[in-house]
């Protein structure tokens, strides 16, 4: 017998919600297979299960939170007996009824209809289970409008039956201190721990505005490109040829990462900060970062990220040129090593050769790791950006 614990699904999560069983016991599981859907401060995530085997038991209820590494289901492998002693478990959440939602079978299971991260939030806070919701969104999803529908016209309880109680609704304000609160912790956590430096360097970017001009000349408003997504890419390519920048700190040593990840700060509506990933953005073009940076701020915002997205960042860049700041030096977030800062763009006095002239420019700043690297290393990284934004047809 093997239990598969609750992951951590970011460096700064403690604990998480479980919001729906994916399997039910007796179920077979492949490896990768999404098991469970968990609620963190910050995003609806799938667990997945790196074990191989049959599910003898469920570890938790919906509903229920813990802490990462508590057992959330135990797997019978190879060689085990299924018959073996197994612990009380609850039934799953979208077991029942699952196989009638669309009749079909998959490998290793009944096929269940997705559901929208809200709408599984809101079905545990009513006591719903989603198998027998009837999904209209896309390809048959579940909407948070289905599961109010369905509570709508769920029949009160019997004479004598227990009375179920769903859990008290969450509330944006909640949801929202209770991510103020993670991100304290680890800011916290990151200054304690991460003996810090800091570098800025005062850039030219008319060369990058005025690319960005003639490749947006003939575009619709809504296909333009914007100057974060040249910043994006002119920092993956330097992280990428200066491996002290883009990795972790872990166990007490740097390790370099296969892949340049960078983690974007994006502001929240509701308040707080997210920084997901847009994977691999130094193999990409400019025009795939500008799309693939757009969804992922929509998707920060809505709730459904996903588990790579949250956890698998490399280095970090926080851009506040849109709220006019001149200068910012961020904290970094562990176990990153790295994480870059840009202001916002000002004409300032500039010298070209002999003249002195009105110019376009921005401070990038550099927060890092003196335990992987040094001033001198942070200087040339910051010029291996400059670099790039002097040229951004290279890019």
């Amino acid at each position: 017998m093997i239990d598969v614990p609750l992951p951590s699904l970011g460096a700064d999560m403690d604990e998480g919600t479980l919001l729906e069983w994916r399997v039910g016991v007796g179920d077979t599981v492949r490896r990768g297979q999404v098991v469970a859907v968990v609620d963190t401060t910050k995003s609806a995530l799938d667990v997945e299960s790196w074990q191989e085997g049959t599910v003898v038991a469920l570890l938790a209820k919906p509903g229920e939170t813990l802490p990462v590494g508590q057992p959330l289901l135990r797997l019978a492998i190879a060689g085990d007996s299924v018959d073996a002693p197994r612990a009380p478990a609850p039934a799953p959440a979208s077991a029942a009824g699952a196989a009638g939602t669309n009749g079909a079978e998959a490998e290793g299971g009944p096929i269940r209809a997705r559901v929208a991260p809200g709408a599984r939030r809101r079905a545990t806070e009513l006591g719903i289970d989603t198998a027998g919701v009837a999904g209209t969104g896309p390809g048959g999803a579940v909407t948070l409008d289905d599961v109010e529908r369905a509570a709508a016209a769920a029949s009160p309880p019997r004479a004598g039956a227990p009375e179920l109680r769903a859990t008290p609704p969450v509330t944006a304000e909640a949801r929202g201190a209770a991510l103020r609160r993670t991100i304290a912790a680890a800011m916290s956590r990151a200054k304690r721990e991460i003996p810090h430096y800091y570098l800025g360097e005062l850039v030219a970017v008319g060369p990058a505005l005025d690319w960005l001009a003639e490749r947006n000349a003939a575009r619709p408003v809504a296909a333009r490109l914007l100057l974060a997504a040249v910043y994006l890419k002119a920092v993956a390519l330097a992280a990428r040829d200066h491996e002290g920048f883009n990795g972790a700190f872990v166990e007490g040593e740097f390790r370099r990462a296969p892949a340049v990840n960078v983690g974007v700060a994006v502001t929240l509506r509701g308040g707080g900060l997210l920084a997901p990933a847009v994977l691999e953005a130094d193999t990409k073009p400019v025009d795939q970062l500008m799309a693939e940076l757009k969804d992922l701020v929509a998707r920060a915002r809505g709730g459904t990220l996903s588990r790579r997205e949250l956890a698998e960042a490399t280095i970090t860049v926080t851009n506040l040129g849109e709220a006019s700041v001149a200068q910012v030096y961020g904290i970094v977030y562990a176990p990153q090593v790295a994480l870059v800062g840009i202001g916002g763009v000002a004409r300032r006095p500039w010298v070209v050769g002999d003249r002195v002239q009105p110019e376009p420019t921005a401070w990038l700043t550099l927060s890092a790791d003196h335990r992987v690297t040094d001033g001198h290393a942070g200087a040339r990284f910051l010029a291996a950006i400059a670099a790039r934004l002097s040229d951004p047809a290279r890019l």
